[in-house]
């Protein structure tokens, strides 16, 4: 770590050399965010949490970020942000059985999250350039998004050049990022991300967003062994206000395909995989004008499951597959969802209010469905689908802004398993992985967190 804080000095040191009296402003920032988890069940295996399976289980999670910006002259600046996440425990350098202290075991713990070069308003017109490692966040983040929705807040950047142009009355951002590099050919095995943003900004609180997405897999390994594309197009209405109410609507098709699949019979010829998915989120809320300010809304998202055409050893492995997420930062639950639920419809119904200015309380709940069941078949054509009902989750939510720099936020979570969380929906991982649990048990989380930003 020391190593990092003197490289930062330097590059700081360095730049404000080489402006020559341009440097115009330097500003220091930084967020502290830690939160206990304790996760329950009755069960040996407690849904997922991050990646893995959970067992019962309790921690405490703290992401530190630190960052500076440096303004010079033209409209151009620098940004620098470390980043460290970190479990409670995990870095303890001392041994109380034998009283020996030593060195941290630790690995990456701090790394630049974001550090990049901006220029706004370039020529003296409305087009705006960064060029570096950046977050990426579109719309309600529903595809690319940062990364910090409930536990497991890791984040996330994208090592990117973004151009943009933002008007009154319209605002369009290009921008190609790389996601694995593997030192080949200009773009051979190499993973890209590239997209194009746009909002319609013309109307008083409404928005209007369409955008094209292409995730390009050229056997980088990052994301699985085969070659894929996958194109996501999409549209977005927002209203901010109208008459007390409040709504957004998404939809987004998925297209494209995976190469060189191995067939299902003993591997000959290549299957037919592709993406032809659809997505759809959608919510509204009404907030009534009397004390409290409370608000009643509902929403729904269905991710669509694809279809599986293999229902025997010996026909073909041909199937479209699940609708890919991305990288999105809504999660729907606090048990099955890790931003990668798929194959879902989900329904959620809930009330918020504030009891005070600085007391905020928020009642949800959700019920959870198998879009495309899982398909078992012997070999004589005997054929049994699994259940579609995955449960339902009820949580009660509190935020406390102590101040205007710090935040206290508290909440209970408890999921009502149906019976088709053990029998084998592919449901995680972008609905490609089944999801782990036992339907005759209930499932507890509950969570204390602070944050504060300067």
């Amino acid at each position: 770590m020391g190593k990092r804080m003197l490289m930062l000095g330097v590059c700081l040191a360095t730049a404000a050399g080489m402006a020559h009296g341009e440097l115009q402003n330097v500003l220091v920032g930084g967020v502290l965010r830690i939160r206990g988890n304790v996760y329950n069940s009755e069960d040996d295996v407690l849904m997922f949490g991050g990646a893995q399976p959970l067992t019962d289980t309790s921690f405490v999670e703290q992401r530190t970020r630190l960052n500076v910006r440096a303004d010079f002259t033209d409209n151009v600046s620098a940004f620098l942000e470390l980043d460290s996440y970190d479990i409670w425990g995990e870095d303890f350098r001392s041994n109380y059985i034998t009283g020996i202290d030593g060195r941290a075991f630790s690995g990456n713990d701090v790394e630049f999250y974001q550090a990049y070069i901006d220029v706004k308003e370039m020529w003296d017109t409305p087009l705006h350039l960064r060029i570096g490692r950046q977050e990426l966040a579109f719309g309600s983040q529903f595809l690319v998004g940062v990364n910090d929705t409930s536990a497991f807040f890791t984040g996330l950047s994208f090592d990117a050049i973004r151009v943009g142009y933002e008007t009154d009355m319209v605002a369009v951002d290009v921008f190609a990022a790389k996601l694995a590099e593997t030192f080949g050919d200009f773009g051979d095995d190499d993973v890209d991300l590239y997209g194009v943003y746009g909002s319609y900004l013309g109307l008083e609180d409404v928005t209007i967003d369409a955008y094209w997405l292409y995730l390009r897999d050229d056997g980088g390994n990052k994301f699985g062994g085969f070659d894929r594309d996958v194109h996501t197009v999409g549209i977005r209405g927002a209203v901010d206000s109208w008459n007390n109410f409040d709504a957004e609507a998404e939809v987004a098709y998925q297209f494209g395909e995976v190469d060189d699949v191995p067939g299902a019979f003993f591997g000959l010829f290549n299957s037919d995989v592709e993406y032809n998915a659809f997505a759809v989120n959608g919510e509204i809320g009404y907030t009534f004008d009397v004390a409290w300010q409370p608000r009643l809304f509902v929403g729904g998202a269905w991710f669509d499951g694809g279809d599986d055409e293999c229902d025997y050893w010996w026909q073909s492995n041909d199937r479209d597959l699940p609708f890919n997420r991305l990288f999105s930062n809504w999660e729907y639950s606090e048990f099955i969802d890790n931003t990668d639920l798929s194959n879902a419809i989900i329904y959620r119904a809930g009330v918020s209010a504030q009891p005070t200015e600085a007391l905020g309380l928020r009642l949800a709940a959700a019920y959870y469905q198998a879009d495309a069941q899982r398909t078992n078949c012997g070999p004589f054509g005997d054929c049994d689908k699994a259940d579609d009902n995955l449960g339902w989750e009820v949580g009660l939510y509190a935020d406390y802004d102590y101040s205007d720099d710090l935040v206290f936020r508290a909440g209970y979570a408890h999921f009502f398993s149906g019976d088709g969380v053990d029998e084998g929906n592919f449901v995680r991982g972008n609905g490609l992985l089944p999801l782990l649990a036992s339907d005759d048990d209930d499932y507890d989380y509950f969570f204390l967190e602070s944050e504060v930003s300067f």
